[in-house]
């Protein structure tokens, strides 16, 4: 009964509490379902505000430049208010920008033709919640790790973020079916803004209400266990910075958020282009049913192909969970990335075959991704003790690579006149170096 006693002891206050790693995995579902809403507003954006690709782009710049201007903040109210204050702190912020989208997109009035001068009041709202994401980022990720059974923390992060991927590929359906499904072309554009209203309040009430749970919930304190690993390590290391392989992966969580983020925002967009000529798709279909016909791409259909992007990394997380428990993290992280490059030099260089490597291939590297994220923070945190928070500051700080690397894809497909598949050359250099960080830069120095 003691040593039972004990272990439970054990468990409820250190690595391995499972009730601990359950609010973790909310955290991380809402973080994802947030995030992936982007992915379908951003056609919607485009259409409502007359907007070109770089101008559609600026909403994920937006977005992912808090992560840049906040996450060091972020990293520094741990250290104020801890891992748990600053989740709850996280939630409120993000369910504040929710709450903004009613107010913005009931001041865009009927009867104007240049509607583009408002979709500026958009940006500051992305923002808004963004910085809630990236204290909820800065938190998470090395809490879980904190939190994980010893040489667990890959597979335990993988498994936890499974849940984010579960949002991902959820939102893409929730925002077809809510936001994108009553905004038809019969609708002025001012009616077609206010489809976002309901969604974004409801939003924010579930984020409000997450808040609360884990106010009231007694949670394990991180911090005790980073100081215990900090003491053992004994390295005489004084700066986050002086670990080569954190600031090599911080690197690495830039190129691939950037990546991934630039194939979700593009992949409707492209195959809209792509597909304009085909018979129109009949309505009301599934996901299988649009990947499968040779039809046209629109903004609904399109969104439902786009969940079966975020929903290969959702199944990739399940099951990376358990292979990252059988072999080598950067092993696994080297075969993903290489495999991820192959796919799009196939999709850029691919020629009148283009159309159907991008419908196919760049859904299959969802798969591929599934595993990144977790893998990449983990390896760059290894060993850091005390230093966690401080590096999930810096590492959330490269997750601007969401801001810039579409950003830049999206210029290179003004530049080139409409060229898409060529600009898929961008995340495949991204991919290649995540390849190199997993063969090399992830190693201890």
């Amino acid at each position: 009964m003691n040593v039972s006693s004990t272990q439970t002891s054990s468990q409820s206050s250190g690595r391995g509490n499972p009730v601990a790693l359950s609010v973790l995995a909310s955290l991380f579902f809402m973080l994802g379902f947030v995030t992936c809403l982007n992915d379908v507003l951003i056609p919607h954006l485009k259409d409502v505000f007359h907007l070109s690709n770089r101008e559609a782009m600026l909403t994920q710049t937006a977005f992912f430049s808090a992560y840049a201007i906040m996450s060091f903040i972020a990293g520094k109210v741990i250290d104020k208010i801890g891992y748990k204050g600053t989740v709850i702190t996280g939630f409120l912020i993000t369910a504040l920008g929710a709450f903004l989208f009613y107010p913005a997109t009931g001041a865009i009035p009927e009867g104007v033709a240049d509607k583009s001068m408002y979709f500026s009041m958009f940006l500051p709202i992305f923002f808004v919640m963004a910085t809630g994401i990236t204290f909820l980022q800065v938190a998470g990720n090395p809490y879980v790790t904190l939190l994980a059974p010893k040489g667990k923390e890959s597979a335990t992060l993988t498994l936890v973020q499974a849940f984010n991927s579960v949002a991902t590929t959820i939102a893409p359906y929730v925002g077809a079916l809510f936001i994108l499904a009553d905004a038809g072309q019969q609708m002025s554009a001012a009616q077609r803004a206010q489809t976002m209203q309901v969604p974004y309040l409801g939003l924010t009430g579930f984020l409000i209400m997450l808040a609360c749970a884990v106010a009231m919930i007694k949670l394990p304190a991180a911090e005790a266990i980073a100081e215990t690993e900090t003491a053992e390590a004994h390295d005489g290391k004084t700066s986050v910075f002086q670990y080569k392989h954190m600031v090599l992966g911080a690197l690495g969580i830039f190129c691939y958020v950037g990546a991934e983020v630039a194939i979700g925002s593009q992949y409707v967009l492209t195959m809209e282009h792509m597909t304009q000529n085909l018979p129109a798709a009949q309505v009301g279909g599934s996901a299988w049913d649009y990947l499968f016909s040779n039809v046209q791409i629109n903004h609904q259909n399109g969104a439902k192909l786009l969940s079966l992007y975020w929903g290969g990394a959702m199944i990739g997380r399940f099951l990376g969970s358990a292979v990252l428990s059988r072999f080598a993290a950067n092993k696994v992280l080297a075969f993903n990335s290489l495999a991820a490059t192959a796919i799009l030099l196939a999709v850029a260089l691919s020629g009148s075959s283009a159309e159907y490597f991008a419908k196919y291939g760049l859904l299959m590297i969802g798969l591929f991704n599934s595993i990144m994220f977790p893998t990449i923070f983990s390896l760059a945190t290894k060993g850091l003790g005390k230093f966690t928070a401080d590096a999930s500051g810096v590492i959330c700080t490269a997750i601007v690579g969401g801001a810039l690397i579409p950003l830049l894809q999206g210029d290179v497909i003004t530049r080139t006149g409409d060229n898409y598949v060529i600009s898929f050359l961008i995340p495949a250099v991204c991919y290649a170096y995540i390849a190199f960080f997993a063969l090399v830069g992830y190693k201890s120095k």
